[in-house]
């Protein structure tokens, strides 16, 4: 039997969990102090998940960058490559806060979305 440590994010508690496990089957989940630390712990060892913050180059703006974020959480494997191909992408300014800067990020059916608005030099 295996045992991963895990540490809860979802309140300021964070109850430190030890799942264990056999073959990748969960056998016992234990150090949470409610039902939501369990689902966290079995989610974050079954499919990991994150929000990617980060930010995107804009063309003719006030600023160089903007920041953005995917709108849903995506697979923790995955967050390299999504690095990777958010790299490449450049904004023409302006760019306004919840504006779609990347459709279906890496076929996740997830959108990367920015999340501040930044002008054109232009005015």
């Amino acid at each position: 039997m295996s045992r991963t440590n895990i540490v809860c994010i979802n309140c300021p508690k964070g109850c430190r969990m030890t799942v264990e496990t056999e073959n990748n089957h969960i056998k016992n989940i234990s150090g949470y102090s409610c039902p939501i630390g369990e689902k966290y712990a079995r989610d974050e060892f079954e499919n990991p998940v994150r929000i990617l913050p980060t930010t995107v180059r804009v063309i003719n703006g006030v600023l160089p960058l903007v920041s953005v974020k995917t709108e849903k959480p995506i697979a923790k494997e995955l967050l390299l490559d999504a690095m990777r191909e958010i790299a490449k992408i450049e904004v023409e300014a302006p760019v306004y806060l919840g504006q779609v800067v990347k459709e279906n990020l890496l076929d996740t059916g997830v959108d990367l979305i920015a999340t501040r608005t930044i002008s054109s030099q232009r005015g």
